[in-house]
């Protein structure tokens, strides 16, 4: 069991049948009547995000979710195929379970795979990633105002914004839970 008054990022807990995990969390203390715990909540099953709001002595049943180390295979039509790295057996996992943060995995490289009760409902893809980008335009000499970025396109397929000294064919690092350029690889 874990009170509300214990919620921390990431924990995952069960209410009214379904299971939670907190994506942001608040103590509030006003001047005037008893303390509560203000929430931003993710249905781990369907994604849905909603606020609640808590006292801090309500107790909820941990929600134990199982991280699996996979590697991604291949991708066919909606569905992306990952490998049991222990057992060697493949499952397919549809596209919609796939988070935003999925573009910037390529063919090979290992995930985190977050299931409940047997019933996949995440992909953590790693934190970071060494990509290679395949098209940008070039930076121009004195076309440098303070943190001046360009958009460069991966092998993979995503966008981001990357410095105005990187070129086509260099490898560089991205943080896969901010979409953002790190540095070069």
């Amino acid at each position: 069991m874990i009170t509300a008054g214990d919620f921390r990022n990431g924990v995952t807990f069960e209410m009214d049948g379904n299971v939670y995990s907190i994506i942001e969390f608040q103590h509030v203390k006003p001047g005037k009547g008893a303390a509560f715990v203000r929430t931003k909540i993710r249905n781990v099953i369907s994604g849905a995000v909603t606020e609640k709001t808590f006292n801090p002595n309500d107790k909820f049943p941990t929600a134990f979710i199982e991280r699996k180390d996979m590697q991604y295979l291949y991708e066919d039509g909606d569905l992306y195929y990952f490998m049991d790295m222990e057992s060697f057996e493949q499952i397919p996992i549809g596209a919609s379970i796939l988070g935003d943060n999925f573009k910037f995995v390529k063919e090979n490289m290992e995930c985190k795979v977050l299931s409940y009760k047997g019933n996949v409902f995440g992909v953590e893809p790693p934190n970071f990633v060494e990509l290679q980008v395949t098209k940008t335009d070039p930076g121009f000499k004195g076309d440098t105002a303070t943190n001046a970025t360009k958009p460069a396109t991966l092998e993979t397929g995503a966008e981001i914004k990357v410095p105005l000294f990187i070129d086509e064919g260099e490898m560089i690092r991205i943080d896969t839970r901010t979409g953002e350029y790190m540095e070069r690889a």
